[in-house]
């Protein structure tokens, strides 16, 4: 048996809520950035820690914001690589399993998790 730490792809956590990101939960999105987002979208984004992917990540692993957990249900093309070096992405909360952008992460469609400074998201190996 594994354990956690070997399941862990990717680990990261919020240092900075921008005024106008709350807002995107109306469209069941949230939208993360590292510290070096460009001021332009510094307000709309969920500022994190820039962190290393260990491991890619695919349809069917776990996407956990704090003790609320969401399969992942499709990644785009630039996910692993945008993520891991900007510390951006899309997260979708829709259920779709094509990705319609490159950048944007899929997740189930679950009511939308609390995101706060603070907040640790983590994505772990599926089963």
């Amino acid at each position: 048996m594994s354990s956690v730490a070997e399941k862990t792809k990717y680990e990261t956590k919020i240092l900075e809520v921008g005024s106008d990101a709350r807002g995107f939960k109306d469209i069941n999105m949230a939208i993360l950035f590292g510290d070096e987002a460009p001021d332009a979208l510094r307000s709309s984004c969920f500022i994190i820690q820039v962190t290393k992917i260990l491991e890619p990540i695919q349809t069917g692993d776990v996407m956990v914001f704090g003790d609320q957990a969401y399969t992942i249900t499709a990644v785009g093309d630039e996910v692993n690589t945008n993520l891991g070096n900007l510390g951006h992405t899309a997260v979708v909360f829709d259920g779709s399993t094509t990705p319609e952008l490159a950048g944007s992460l899929y997740l189930e469609s679950k009511p939308y998790p609390q995101l706060d400074v603070g907040t640790v998201i983590k994505i772990m190996k599926g089963a």
